[in-house]
């Protein structure tokens, strides 16, 4: 399972609220840093007949069959602050330890 955030859902359904064309949140891997996975987030039309089909906090989502090993267990926030604003994918799951090149 991967869960949303109350912060995350609200700023997912006002862009989903904007383009009705965005249908389902894609979760997927979008690489490895030094010390875990990154994951990417894009809107598509509709989910592939392999993807793991979810649902959270009212946002559907399709996952791949790669990314849901590595990503169950993980949660998508949305952050406001001084560094910025954007989602990010926390995962508790994720091996590797400490990390030190900034990209966690």
């Amino acid at each position: 399972m991967i869960e949303i955030t109350e912060a995350a859902a609200k700023q997912l359904n006002q862009i989903r609220t904007a383009d009705p064309t965005h249908g389902v949140l894609r979760v997927y891997l979008a690489g490895q840093s030094c010390c875990s996975p990154r994951y990417g987030l894009a809107f598509d039309v509709a989910a592939d007949a392999d993807d793991a089909k979810l649902e959270h906090s009212g946002i559907p989502m399709a996952v791949d069959p790669q990314t849901m090993q590595v990503a169950d267990g993980a949660t998508i926030d949305f952050v406001d602050g001084e560094a910025g604003k954007g989602f990010v994918v926390r995962n508790p799951n994720a091996k590797g330890g400490g990390c030190a090149c900034g990209s966690r």
